[in-house]
């Protein structure tokens, strides 16, 4: 049977997917690492079929980046749960008339490749939108389709870098990036809300369209207060390590038996934490911390006092304290504890996914639509859906 050319060769790959709102469409994913395959997997769980395209053999590279997870890798396992994998060598006229056979049935094409390799390969947007006018086309760089910055080559810390993140994380004597693939995150995630945006602008237009997103201009957006605050103070903020660079009292504090974290944003919770959490009403007047710019300016005497306010108190007790207070707060935990912790099983926010590794452990996205849960299908092995798409596509 003809797939229908707007709904993709067939069906969702998770039977339970009919219900979310992104069945039905089809995306055709030339992806690698993490940017791009994290927009996708977003896509995968509002129930697109997503059909990622990878190399024969190794696969996306970010198969190989570690095996912890039962030889699976960590990086690879969140970011592709719910896909269908092909590999295709598009050097060679059969595999590349797959990709093509897909492309004229598809609803969106999302690439993420070095700088120039998608026009090479004769997959560049305006080329892809010309043959297929109701295609979505959208293509993740480092720096952007235009300018100096066009041709090199970006991986997430280079581009933190370029962004000016690490000047502005780390303690005072040595910056550091953050922990995790932040550059990356924010390209996917613009890619992801772009595919949203052009689908709903198709539904009205009928016709497709093309978008690109820069990770500098993604990261960028989200160093908004750095920057205004550097372009209007003449001065950037001040690495503080875990406290915050432009409000005080916020970060960690000594108790006797480990720290705990607080957060002060106003007069108000101010007052609150001097007369009812330190016992020392006196504080809240004193010309030192009168207010927040006062506050900052004599930030390791105020420190000292909430330290000597807090010995002999176990952190629990100091928690118990300011939520009492109405004061923000928390715990420092690891990985482990996050892992454990006792509001996401509460809320029942874990899953169980399958992988070429047996069941494995997911959380839930974070949106939560009441009778409505993401679809989380497998974790697929390198051309696990091969042979399957080509048959489907009469090209077996």
């Amino acid at each position: 049977m003809a797939a229908d050319p707007r709904t993709g060769p067939g069906p969702a790959a998770d039977p339970g997917a009919a219900a979310l709102p992104l069945a039905g469409i089809t995306v055709v994913a030339l992806e690698q690492a993490v940017a791009a395959p994290f927009a996708t997997r977003q896509l995968a769980d509002l129930g697109a079929r997503v059909i990622k395209v990878e190399r024969p053999g190794e696969g996306d590279f970010a198969r190989s980046y570690d095996g912890v997870v039962h030889g699976l890798s960590s990086h690879f396992v969140w970011l592709n749960r719910g896909k269908e994998s092909i590999a295709l060598d598009l050097k060679q006229d059969a595999d590349r008339a797959v990709l093509d056979a897909l492309l004229a049935r598809a609803d969106v094409f999302v690439q993420n490749l070095a700088p120039g390799a998608a026009e090479r390969l004769g997959l560049g947007a305006e080329e892809l939108t010309a043959a297929h006018p109701r295609l979505i086309v959208c293509g993740i760089s480092g720096y952007g389709t235009t300018g100096p910055y066009r041709d090199k080559k970006a991986y997430d810390l280079l581009v933190q870098c370029e962004a000016g993140l690490p000047s502005i994380t780390g303690g005072p004597d040595e910056p550091a990036k953050t922990g995790i693939a932040v550059a990356d995150i924010a390209s996917g995630m613009y890619a992801f809300t772009g595919v949203l945006t052009a689908l709903y602008e198709r539904a009205h237009t009928g016709r497709g369209g093309r978008f690109d997103v820069s990770m500098l201009e993604a990261l960028g957006e989200w160093m908004g207060f750095p920057l205004y605050w550097t372009e209007y103070g003449g001065v950037p903020p001040v690495r503080s390590g875990a406290r915050h660079a432009t409000i005080a009292p916020y970060g960690p504090f000594p108790a006797d038996d480990g720290q705990v974290f607080l957060a002060v944003q106003n007069q108000r919770e101010w007052g609150a934490l001097c007369r009812d959490v330190l016992g020392r009403p006196d504080l809240e007047h004193d010309p030192r911390f009168a207010a927040n710019p006062d506050r900052l300016a004599h930030r390791d005497a105020l420190d000292a006092e909430i330290a000597d306010a807090f010995r002999g108190l176990s952190a629990e007790r100091v928690l118990a304290r300011l939520d009492a207070a109405g004061i923000a707060n928390a715990r420092l935990r690891d990985m482990a504890g996050f892992a454990d912790h006792p509001q996401l099983a509460a809320r029942d926010r874990w899953r169980t996914v399958d992988s070429p590794a047996g069941p494995l452990r997911a959380l839930l996205p974070p949106v939560t639509v009441p009778g409505r849960e993401a679809a989380m299908g497998a974790i697929p092995a390198v051309d696990q859906h091969g042979a399957a798409i080509r048959r489907e596509l009469g090209l077996a």
